[in-house]
């Protein structure tokens, strides 16, 4: 097979290429506060789970490995946040990072996990790389999506009341919601599971989501911290 030149009669060869590699933030709620697993390497510290694309390999595929083997983690679904390409962002060397970005239950995660806290949309402790920045992308990722759809990562399982799904959303936006308006916003999202929670206390109805329903506008003005503003 005849190899490829340019106009200049260089081949693919000729020309200088960065690693490419992947990385992928998954978030969770835990003690009601929003979480990201990361793992430990001996050099650099805490990290998020991944590793460079092999030859033949798509960055899907890569991904998938780099949660199995650095997280024990095994049949998660994930998406594309971006990537990461500042060339000095690596100090081994020109590696692009193409971004992934999850959200699991709890109890999806290997007893051994270590999750840290997120703060002002960015981890407590510092992280290898700029997988900080990683994780602000993450959290704003989950929000937009959790404004436009209830729990659509599933993170209270298939049956919720609406207190839980209410600190589910105040743990993913950070700050207090007013019970009654959460209540009018999401309503039309959900259907009666017919059952009740009981323990501890006053019985409570459980609820599930309604499919491919999308909340109303407003709901993101309420999460987001303007819904006051916006009516006013």
């Amino acid at each position: 097979m005849t190899k490829w030149r340019d106009a200049s009669g260089k081949s693919l060869e000729d020309y200088p290429r960065p690693s490419v590699a992947v990385d992928v933030a998954v978030l969770t709620v835990a003690d009601g506060e929003l979480k990201v697993l990361v793992v430990k390497s001996p050099r650099d510290g805490l990290a998020l789970p991944g590793t460079f694309v092999h030859p033949g390999e798509t960055t899907q595929r890569a991904a998938v490995r780099a949660l199995a083997a650095k997280a024990g983690l095994l049949g998660i679904e994930f998406h594309q946040l971006g990537v990461f390409d500042d060339p000095q962002r690596d100090y081994r060397g020109w590696v692009i990072s193409v971004a992934h970005g999850a959200a699991l239950p709890l109890d999806r995660f290997p007893v051994d996990s270590t999750l840290i806290s997120i703060v002002n949309d960015v981890p407590v402790e510092d992280l290898a790389y700029d997988h900080a920045q990683m994780v602000t992308f993450a959290v704003a990722d989950l929000r937009e999506r959790y404004a436009r759809a209830v729990d659509p990562d599933r993170l209270l399982g298939e049956a919720f009341t609406v207190l839980g799904l209410r600190q589910l959303y105040e743990a993913i936006y950070a700050r207090p919601l007013p019970k009654d308006t959460f209540r009018r916003q999401l309503v039309d999202g959900l259907v009666s599971a017919g059952q009740l929670e009981v323990g501890g206390g006053r019985p409570a109805e459980l609820f599930r989501r309604l499919p491919n329903c999308l909340l109303p506008r407003s709901a993101a003005s309420l999460f987001y911290g303007d819904y006051g503003r916006r009516r006013g």
